[in-house]
C-alpha cells in the first residue's frame, strides 16, 4: 500500500486539513529518516496534548494495524535462553519504533519541577535522551506552552528535527519548528480533535513504511 494513500485519506475526512498536507506528508519523511537511522522520538505536550503524547507512544512502540514480528535473531536467542518460553515471548513481542513521551516520568518531572523550574521538565529529557537526527515532536494548541518551547530550543541545540502540531496561528513554537503543522482553528478543544487524525496518520504512514505489505 502506499503511504500517501493515507495522507489522501486524511484529507478526505478531514477537509480543513487540505491546507496542512504538505507538511504531514514532510513530517512522516522526516519520522521514516529518523527511524531508518535508528533514531528514537520524543514527544510532549500539557493536558490534553499530554495525553496525545502517551497516545503516539503507544501508536509507534508497539502494533498499531500491521503485525510487527520481531527479528529472526532475537526469536532465536530467546528460544535458546529459555526454551518454551523464550518461544512463547518470540510469539508474542513484537517490534517496537523508539519513542519516549516526555510527559510519563513522573517522578523525574516533580524532581526537576521542585528543583530547578518546571518550565524545564520537558527540556531536562531533551537534554539526557536527545541525540543528533532524533525527532522532538512537540504539541501546543496555542504554541505558546513555555515548557514545550524550552524543549522545542534544547532539541534545536542537540540537533535534532522538531515537529510541531499547534493550532492556526503557530505561536512562538513557529519561530524554532522545522515543521510546523498549524492546524485551522483557535479554540483549544478544536485543535486537539484535528491533531488526533493527524498524527494517527503519520503512525499508520511509518508503520505501513516499515512493516507494511512490500
Amino acid at each position: 500500500m502506499e503511504n500517501n494513500i493515507f495522507l489522501k485519506d486524511l484529507i478526505k475526512r478531514y477537509p480543513q486539513l487540505l491546507s496542512v498536507e504538505n507538511e504531514i506528508q514532510e513530517a512522516a519523511e522526516y519520522l521514516i529518516k529518523c527511524y531508518q537511522k535508528s533514531g528514537k522520538v520524543l514527544v510532549c505536550g500539557n493536558g490534553g496534548s499530554c495525553s496525545d503524547s502517551d497516545h503516539i507512544v503507544g501508536e509507534l512502540m508497539k502494533s498499531f494495524e500491521q503485525k510487527r514480528p520481531v527479528s529472526e535473531t532475537l526469536r532465536n536467542r530467546l528460544a535458546e535462553l529459555s526454551g518454551e518460553r523464550g518461544k512463547y515471548l518470540s510469539e508474542k513481542l513484537q517490534q517496537g519504533l523508539p519513542a519516549i513521551s516526555l510527559t510519563a516520568h513522573s517522578a523525574l518531572i516533580s524532581a526537576v519541577a521542585n528543583d530547578t523550574d518546571a518550565d524545564l521538565i520537558f527540556a531536562q529529557q531533551v537534554v539526557g535522551y536527545g541525540n543528533p537526527g532524533d525527532v522532538l515532536i512537540g504539541i501546543s494548541s496555542s504554541g505558546n506552552s513555555q515548557n514545550v518551547i524550552d524543549a522545542i530550543i534544547t532539541a534545536k541545540a542537540k540537533g535534532m528535527i522538531v515537529i510541531g502540531l499547534t493550532g492556526e496561528t503557530g505561536g512562538k513554537m513557529k519561530s524554532y519548528c522545522d515543521i510546523l503543522i498549524n492546524v485551522p482553528g483557535k479554540r483549544t478543544a478544536f485543535v486537539q480533535e484535528l491533531h488526533l487524525p493527524i498524527y494517527h496518520t503519520l503512525c499508520l504512514i511509518i508503520e505501513n513504511n516499515f512493516f507494511g505489505i512490500k
